[in-house]
């Protein structure tokens, strides 16, 4: 499948980042429809335009018709609507999804699909702290990163069509990693850096702390305003690379703490050195910068 003009995109779930899609392919050109759980979310999309259609009844024609399928649900949640609704999916249409957590997915959607429908899994790293359509903006796609996570399954058209997507949507760098790599890099880059936000605001709750904070302290625990029900949900799906990376976290923190028992300031300063050094690769470019190549 190659996206051209005339491609008819459904989207299922509009969330953030449903919402976020639905915005980009609209302002795009693109046909976009799409189902959601809420009415709330439909009056949202209808009066800001960002679909065609939209309902939250799974109406036949729209599935039908659609040349691709983004899914933008919690991975149980896209599962059950795959095993409910799957049937209604035509040969030919391409299938992706926007979950945190790829390799459990892959293999129980793909399981499920009728024959002939090719499933693509992506992962934007991208998003915000709150949930729902009405925090929804496309621009954080603008710079940011997007993973495609293809299996021996994928065609190569596939593989280009979701890389195309990635472009239209306005990621930076478009990168390829199996789906066990994924998980294990997100495992770190993700849910690690969700967990000690979450840990630091359970760590002291002194009365008042909100006081007398900087803004080293926001920045570090913005993300811990989680959407507990999704990365509860995550963190179990990709447990044992979520362990051995909070492992692997404590053995470094139990260095950091050796050295300043011992006050080595040689020792501390060295590792702040390397963490300056590792922290300006993450650096978004930012406007009218060179952007990073996109995978080819």
């Amino acid at each position: 499948m190659k996206i051209e003009k005339g491609t008819k995109f459904l989207i299922v779930g509009l969330g953030v980042i449903g919402g976020g899609y639905a915005k980009a392919l609209t302002k795009a050109g693109y046909t976009v429809d799409a189902f959601t759980k809420k009415a709330s979310d439909v009056l949202y999309a209808k009066e800001h335009g960002i679909c065609r259609k939209v309902t939250t009844i799974v109406d036949k024609k729209m599935v039908e018709e659609a040349d691709m399928i983004i899914f933008a649900l919690y991975p149980h949640t896209f599962i059950d609507w795959v095993k409910e609704y799957g049937h209604l999916i035509q040969p030919k249409t391409l299938v992706t999804d926007v979950t945190g957590v790829k390799t459990e997915v892959i293999e129980k959607v793909n399981a499920l699909l009728p024959r002939g429908v090719e499933f693509i899994a992506a992962h934007p790293m991208a998003g915000r702290e709150s949930s729902g359509i009405e925090y929804s903006d496309d621009e954080v796609f603008h710079g940011a990163n997007y993973i495609i996570t293809p299996t021996i399954k994928n065609s190569t058209e596939a593989i280009c069509a979701c890389r195309d997507l990635g472009k239209i949507l306005g990621f930076a760098k478009i990168s390829i990693l199996s789906p066990a790599e994924h998980d294990r890099m997100v495992a770190y880059l993700s849910q690690l850096t969700h967990v000690i936000a979450v840990v630091l605001m359970n760590a002291e709750n002194i009365e008042g702390l909100e006081k007398y904070t900087g803004d080293s302290f926001r920045d570090l625990t913005r993300i811990a305003k989680i959407n507990d029900a999704m990365w509860s949900e995550l963190f179990l799906m990709n447990r044992e690379a979520l362990l051995s990376e909070m492992d692997d976290f404590l053995s470094v923190m139990e260095k950091f703490r050796a050295l300043l028992v011992a006050g080595d300031r040689e020792g501390m300063r060295a590792m702040m050195r390397v963490g300056t050094a590792r922290r300006s690769l993450f650096d978004k470019p930012k406007k009218g910068e060179a952007k990073t190549p996109a995978a080819k």
